[in-house]
């Protein structure tokens, strides 16, 4: 998974995910990538700074790092929206991917799990998806 900051054409920025840098590219070319603020899809990456830890800070830094509280309330809003308004396939995930992409089944939202291989695959054929990040409840 791969954070960008873009812009619109209209000068409002935003944060996505997306699986890769390719995976962004192939879907701002289908104009899929859309301002969330004015749904222009004209949307382009901001300039960004990489943020990189020197040695002092990373050795004094002993806790691996975790989703900072905001992320994790941002994730969790999504999550319960997925929840709430997509079916839940379980494991069938890639293959019903698969059959809504190419129309073989109805279009709606799904959820699900799916190995990376599956993910690898989806994203090979150009199958839109996105991962969620597991939350630290997740795990319990």
């Amino acid at each position: 998974m791969i954070k960008f900051t873009l812009v619109c054409r209209d000068g409002h920025e935003f944060e996505a995910w997306f699986q890769s840098g390719a995976a962004y590219k192939a879907q701002s070319a289908r104009a899929e990538v859309a301002c969330p603020h004015c749904g222009s899809r004209e949307v382009d990456k901001a300039v960004m700074a990489p943020a990189v830890a020197t040695r002092a800070e990373a050795a004094s830094s002993p806790e691996p790092p975790t989703l900072p509280r905001e992320v994790q309330r941002h994730l969790r809003r999504l999550r319960d929206e997925v929840r709430a308004n997509a079916q839940y396939v379980g494991g069938r995930f890639a293959e019903e991917a698969r059959k809504i992409h190419f129309e073989e089944s109805e279009q709606r939202g799904i959820y699900g799990e799916a190995t990376p291989e599956e993910a690898k695959g989806l994203a090979e054929d150009g199958v839109p998806f996105m991962p969620i990040p597991r939350l630290p409840e997740d795990l319990n």
